[in-house]
């Protein structure tokens, strides 16, 4: 997680004398803020009393209330204040804080000032690819534009952002996507080197076939519940309609419109929903799983929980069935979107089903 500071706090400081013997400070309470020290009480040690407080108070309500240029605001400030108030709220806020953890390391000890095009482009060719350095310049945009938004400056400075890559392309043939889904399958816990006999990627190959055959984004079938769950989008067994985003969820740019499942997947989900887990260590009565069904609460599950993220094993399977790092688990999406034309599908249907506009669906698949 990035280094967020503490902001203006109270500090206790002993009496101290400069180098030359003369007084630097008495002993008492201060406003520490990052290098900066402000007298706030000389009460007692121990406890700070109600006069430092309320230097406190009134030295934090000046800071974020008094308007400031870009030469007074530290890159840092405008960071921590976003990651306090605003990356809790996004649907993958660990990976939010990650991305501007980057931000923080190069540009943390700079002020708003600094930002010009060059520094942005220098910040670009520090990152491994253009498309992280624009996905990271863009979080510290929206960080930027936040911090002006509630009134603690009147600078914006641009944010210059690389080039954004061409639109993927890669999708799979039929018989990769079959190849890809039997490596899953048959992906098996590594011991020291040895395989054991557990099955570890059953899980990952019934999320294939779920985002194969819905074009439904990763996280959306990751978190996918059983029955209505708070917070969570699910699957209507009985009805055969896959509610893709929870009830009364945010909307975004990235639609997830409730879908009307496929016959086949359907009958998939039935029977994970109520067929055993194949438990491997039944015999020794340890494991948790034993007495629950493949899709107990959630679609897609491992241990028990719903999968978080699917990217290691996913790599591992790709790279099991022979395909390149360009296959990664959003080419499914692609997948889907790309047999849904080759088939000859109405375009306003496609587009419906997929949660995109016609526009869209034309100009990336058509």
């Amino acid at each position: 997680m990035p280094r967020t500071s503490k902001g203006p706090h109270l500090v206790w400081r002993d009496k101290s004398w400069k180098k030359d013997g003369t007084l630097r400070n008495q002993a008492g309470w201060f406003i520490r803020d990052r290098t900066t020290f402000i007298s706030a009480d000389s009460c007692e040690k121990g406890r700070p009393g109600p006069e430092a407080e309320k230097a406190l108070a009134a030295y934090i309500a000046s800071k974020y209330h008094r308007v400031r240029g870009a030469e007074d605001v530290l890159i840092a400030e405008v960071i921590n204040i976003y990651l306090r108030e605003i990356a809790p709220k996004h649907a993958a806020p660990e990976e939010t804080a990650a991305r501007l953890d980057k931000i923080l390391d190069f540009f943390g000890e700079k002020t708003l000032a600094a930002i010009n095009g060059k520094l942005c482009r220098d910040y670009t060719a520090c990152c491994p690819t253009e498309a992280v350095a624009r996905r990271q310049l863009e979080d510290f945009r929206a960080a930027i534009n936040y911090y002006r938004r509630e009134g603690y400056t009147t600078a914006a400075p641009t944010i210059v952002l690389p080039d954004k890559a061409g639109a993927r392309e890669r999708w799979l043939t039929r018989s990769e996507a079959a190849a890809l889904i039997w490596a899953a399958w048959r992906m098996k816990q590594k011991w020291k080197g040895q395989e054991s006999g557990r099955r570890t990627g059953r899980h990952l190959a019934r999320f294939m076939l779920v985002a194969l055959y819905t074009g439904t984004r990763s996280a959306a079938v990751c978190g996918a519940a059983v029955r209505p769950t708070k917070g969570r989008g699910y699957v209507d067994l009985d009805r055969g309609i896959f509610y893709r985003s929870a009830d009364g969820a945010k909307k975004t740019k990235k639609r997830q419109p409730p879908v009307r499942l496929p016959d086949r997947l359907l009958a998939h989900l039935r029977r994970w929903a109520c067929t055993d887990l194949d438990i491997r260590t039944k015999a020794r009565g340890k494991s948790a799983n034993i007495g629950r069904k493949i899709s107990q609460d959630f679609v897609v599950e491992w241990n028990g929980k719903p999968v978080v993220s699917v990217k290691k094993s996913f790599r591992r399977a790709r790279d099991a069935a022979g395909l390149g790092p360009d296959v990664t688990s959003h080419t499914l999406r692609h997948t889907a979107a790309t047999w849904l034309m080759r088939a000859g599908a109405d375009m306003w249907q496609a587009a419906g089903f997929l949660g995109i506009t016609v526009d869209v669906l034309i100009e990336t698949y058509g």
